[in-house]
Formats: C-alpha cells, sequence, structure tokens
C-alpha cells in the first residue's frame, strides 16, 4: 500500500478512484509538477476494469481506440480488449507515468466538505482519516456502483445469489439451476461463457436488446509485427476507428441510417435463432437506439440451446427454492445471478458531498438529477470537478476520449486559479442552468428519448447520462478553462472593506 505521506503533506488535488479517469488525470497532474494524492476504495487500481471479473468480461469499443491518446499500445491481443487486459493496460500505464506512487488504497470515501474560508476541501475517509486539498475530483464514473434490484422474496432464497458486477468465483456452477436476471450488456458476455456448465439455465428478461454482430478477432503476429514495428499505422487505425464510431452519432441523434441499422440487427437475428417463436421473444418491441445497442456473436447461439429458456414476464418474487415470473410461472433454481447494470443516476452515492452553506449535493442540487456544467463542476460545490460526470457518456465512441477532454480542461483551470491567484472557482448558476437547458434540447431529439425506460435516464425520465452531439463539440467546449463562467474569490474570505476578484 502506497503511503499518503510519500507524496505530499498536503496535496494540491485528491482525485476519488483509479480507474481510467483518475489515472488519467494523475499522470497529466504528475507531467505538470502538481501534488496530487488517489484515493482509491479497492487494492488496486483498474476501476470498473478490476471490479467487473465476470467470465467474458469485454469492452464493446475497438481496443486500439479504447486506451489513451498518449500511450497507444501495440500489444492488444484482440479487435476489443477484455477485462484483464484492459486492467493490465491501465496498470501499465499508472506504473510508467509514475501516478502508484500517489494512490493510497483501501480508502474509500464517505464524505467530502468545503471550507469556503479556507479555500480547502475536507476529505473523509471510511477508516476516519481526512486529507485537504484545494482541489477535489471524484473520479468514480457512472457504472461503479451495481443497480440493486428489490424483488419480493429475495432474503428468503436459500441458493446464491450475486450481481454480475461483483462476480463470487466461490460458487461451481457446473450441472445447477441458474437464473439470469436481465439481458443487458454484462449477460450478453457472461451467459455464453457459463452456458455449457449449467444444467439449466433460465434466463428472465424484462425487454430484449438490439444485438448486432461484433467484428472481433484476435490480431495475427504479423499485425502486432507492424503495429509495434511501424508507430503509424497504429495511429491510422486508431484514426480510421475513431472516424467510423464517431459517425455513429448521426443515426442516434438525427435518426439518419437507422433502417440500415435495423436491417442488420433482423438479419443477425435470423441467421442465429431459427425458432420463430424464440425470435419474437427476442425481438425488441421499443424503437431501436432507446436502449443501449449491445454486440455478440455469441449470444443468440447461446440462448438457442436446450438448456435455455428465455422467460420475457420479467421477475416477480423469489421463493426459497424457486423464482417467479410475472405471469406466475415458477422455476426452481439453486443460483440467482443478476446482470441488471449499474445505478448510472445515482452519481457518485453514496459519499455525502457539501458545497457551500452546507449545500448537499445529492439531497439538494441534484433533488431532480445530477446535472453539471461541462458534466464537471456543479454550482455551489468550488474547485469540485467530476469526470466522467453527467451527461459526458457516449452511445457511440470511446468514453477515454472524453475523459482526455475533460483532464485537460481541470489541468487548464488548476493552472489558471494559480497564475492568476485565485482561492477558488465556482461556476455561475445561470451558466450551468443555460448549458442544462441546452443539453435537455438537443436530447429531446434523440433516439434515447423514444420513450422506452434505460438507464441513460432518472427516476423523473430525465437523460442525466448522455452527451447529444459530436465528441469534437464536447473537446472544443474543454479545450480551456473558461474563467467567465465561474465566480472566483481568494481563499481567504474578503474583509468588509474589501472587494471580490
Amino acid at each position: 500500500m502506497s503511503d499518503i505521506d510519500n507524496t505530499v503533506a498536503e496535496p494540491t488535488v485528491t482525485i476519488i478512484g483509479a480507474g481510467f479517469a483518475g489515472v488519467c488525470l494523475g499522470i497529466k497532474l504528475s507531467r505538470a509538477g502538481i501534488p496530487f494524492v488517489i484515493l482509491e476504495k479497492a487494492s488496486a487500481v483498474g476501476g470498473v476494469w478490476r471490479d467487473n471479473v465476470y467470465p467474458g468480461a469485454a469492452c464493446d469499443v475497438p481496443s486500439h481506440l479504447y486506451s489513451y491518446s498518449f500511450e497507444p499500445s501495440h500489444d492488444w491481443s484482440r479487435a476489443f480488449g477484455q477485462a484483464a487486459e484492459i486492467r493490465s493496460y491501465i496498470e501499465s500505464c499508472a506504473r510508467k507515468y509514475g501516478v502508484l506512487d500517489h494512490v493510497r488504497y483501501d480508502s474509500e470515501v464517505t464524505a467530502a466538505s468545503f471550507d469556503e474560508h479556507r479555500g480547502r476541501w475536507r476529505v473523509t475517509v471510511a477508516d476516519g482519516t481526512e486529507v485537504e486539498s484545494r482541489f477535489l475530483v471524484p473520479a468514480t464514473g457512472q457504472l461503479s456502483l451495481p443497480a440493486e434490484t428489490s424483488v419480493p422474496g429475495l432474503d428468503s432464497f436459500e441458493g446464491t445469489v450475486f450481481h454480475s458486477a461483483r462476480w463470487d468465483h466461490d460458487v461451481e456452477l457446473a450441472g445447477k439451476r441458474v437464473a439470469v436476471i436481465g439481458s443487458g450488456a454484462s449477460a450478453i458476455q457472461f451467459v455464453p461463457r457459463i452456458v455449457g456448465e449449467v444444467a439449466q439455465l433460465f434466463l428472465f428478461q424484462r425487454s430484449a436488446p438490439y444485438v448486432l454482430p461484433k467484428p472481433d478477432r484476435p490480431y495475427t503476429p504479423l499485425e502486432k509485427y507492424v503495429y509495434r514495428n511501424f508507430p503509424a499505422t497504429l495511429a491510422t487505425s486508431r484514426t480510421r476507428k475513431y472516424l467510423y464510431y464517431e459517425a455513429r452519432v448521426i443515426p442516434m441523434t438525427k435518426g439518419r441510417g437507422l433502417p440500415l441499422i435495423r436491417g442488420l440487427f433482423r438479419r443477425h437475428l435470423r441467421r442465429c435463432v431459427p425458432d420463430p417463436q424464440l425470435r419474437r421473444r427476442l425481438t425488441p418491441t421499443y424503437p431501436l437506439g432507446c436502449k443501449r445497442v449491445l454486440i455478440s456473436n455469441e449470444w443468440y447461439p447461446a440462448i438457442t440451446r436446450t438448456n435455455v429458456e428465455v422467460l420475457s414476464t420479467g421477475l416477480a418474487e423469489v421463493r426459497p427454492h424457486a423464482v417467479a415470473g410475472a405471469d406466475g410461472s415458477e422455476r426452481e433454481v439453486d443460483v440467482i445471478i443478476f446482470g441488471t447494470g449499474f445505478a448510472a443516476s445515482d452519481l457518485l452515492a453514496p459519499m455525502a458531498i457539501t458545497g457551500l452553506d452546507g449545500l448537499d449535493l445529492r439531497r439538494d442540487a441534484w433533488r431532480d438529477g445530477p446535472e453539471a456544467y461541462l458534466g464537471m463542476t456543479v454550482t455551489g460545490f468550488p474547485n469540485m470537478f467530476i469526470l466522467y460526470g453527467p451527461n459526458t457518456n457516449l452511445g457511440h465512441n470511446s468514453i477515454i476520449y472524453m475523459l482526455e477532454s475533460q483532464t485537460d480542461y481541470v489541468l487548464s483551470a488548476i493552472r489558471h486559479l494559480g497564475v492568476h491567484g485565485h482561492g477558488w472557482a465556482n461556476v455561475r448558476p445561470d451558466v450551468q442552468a443555460r448549458y442544462n437547458e441546452e443539453i435537455q434540447r438537443l436530447l429531446a431529439g434523440t433516439v434515447w428519448e423514444a420513450g422506452c425506460t434505460s438507464w441513460y435516464r432518472s427516476a423523473n425520465g430525465k437523460n442525466t447520462s448522455n452527451w447529444p452531439g459530436f465528441t469534437t463539440d464536447y473537446r472544443n467546449r474543454t479545450r480551456f478553462f473558461d474563467a467567465g463562467n465561474y465566480e472566483v474569490r481568494p481563499a481567504v474570505a474578503p474583509t468588509a472593506s474589501s472587494s471580490p476578484r
């Protein structure tokens, strides 16, 4: 475990979380010579790629694109990276740039509060220790808190229950009757890996996903050699993939090209599922793109096996030795696996974050759902920058591109305040309001607002997750810290005779 005293007595920046976002900012702060510490709740870096160790865990963004632009890797084994490989990449980047020396492991943050007179954030860790710094950067992301499912009778179940994001590798699934709850991005990866060993698998789905073919394959030795010895080929591969994926925002936001994608889905389904009755159960009843579109070559072949039953009723009740659907049907099972995704709208939960005048982030500022200027700053919470915050998720491209844009903005803000002698900056309420009105207006015409229920939206129906346009637009907005949109104050409260700067 790294000792926080090995960095500085009081870091300039406290980062919460050592995943892709936290490590990225750590690298840039290290390069700039700005003292920082990363508080990580686990005993290793890696974020969601450390936590999601279920069988088959992988990324649906090409590996050449799902990596830092300043640290391209020619060592990927496949076109789409798998969880262990991605985690290893994050670790290698953190080690190469000296970020590991700044990580304090087993340090789950429970609370953070801002002292406006001293211009300091005080961060409280679960063991009672506290860290103070000028800047606070939560980098826990939107997909770090597993969605808890409340099902009647779950506590009475006498078998084994776990969530896919907290996979229990001590459970032997061979020969067991398994109920899988959910058919989202995690389920389509782990079900094909376990279906061959279980005795019976019952898939409870509320709504069928759109699943497209995944253009995944191993890289050949020759390709790896070329990428390793001719860096321009790797850069070209990344650029080509970026442009292809960036173009996918057009059907999602403009509706153009959706019939072509829908046709690709139907052809994939017909080829893999010969049974017309099962095809009907696997055909979504909501508009394409309203929920996350998934990619897999293994999902349909897996759930057409003879030991799989697809139940479209959804899970209604759990009994001591069985699960029951909404139609009253019952299936006896030994294991229940929840593949129900993450609570994206419960951003930064369960941390208690307090800003100016005792303002509580989730209870007060976000009572109608998370929102932030540029997805990073929230009025009333000076010098706090959220990475992968509200409305910065992508439905079409690599989130790493967004994270690099955000970390550049944070670094620019820190430098600006230092150069101009300001203690802290608080985004103006009117700026945040106008920005979020714009975001919601742009989202209104997208496929994500077509009327279905998805993790993109909060309980009141507000889309608090997705960015509604090109990533280049976001990068242009975050290229420099726009101080004019912030109220700046000195570190010490001004006296009655002085005026704020």
